[in-house]
């Protein structure tokens, strides 16, 4: 199994902060058939190969991908959409910030 986890600072309350996330899970949701639901402030995502969650707070936003064998192969692809989610719904990172380490891939 292959993880991507993006971790982002953003200036938002945590209610637009979930909006956002929320935006986020709806087009993905709309592209690819994944389900999400909302446990507390983190939205948990899934579908069949890939599970994963955004977890939100007042100062960054967590996303963490757990991709099954057959869409590991399409883990860059992936990460760049996360990271075009995120610049879109959160703002761009700062020039000092940068993906946490990848793992398992």
């Amino acid at each position: 199994m292959s993880e991507i986890c993006i971790r982002r600072a953003h200036g938002m309350t945590l209610a637009k902060a979930r909006k956002a996330a929320e935006k986020i899970a709806d087009e993905l949701a709309a592209e690819f058939e994944m389900r999400h639901a909302w446990e507390g402030d983190t939205l948990n995502f899934s579908r069949s190969g890939v599970h994963g969650h955004i977890r939100v707070n007042t100062k960054e936003v967590e996303v963490q991908a757990k991709l099954g064998f057959l869409l590991a192969f399409l883990r860059p692809k992936i990460e760049q959409e996360i990271h075009r989610f995120c610049d879109e719904k959160f703002g761009s990172p700062p020039a000092a910030a940068h993906a946490a380490p990848r793992r398992g891939g």
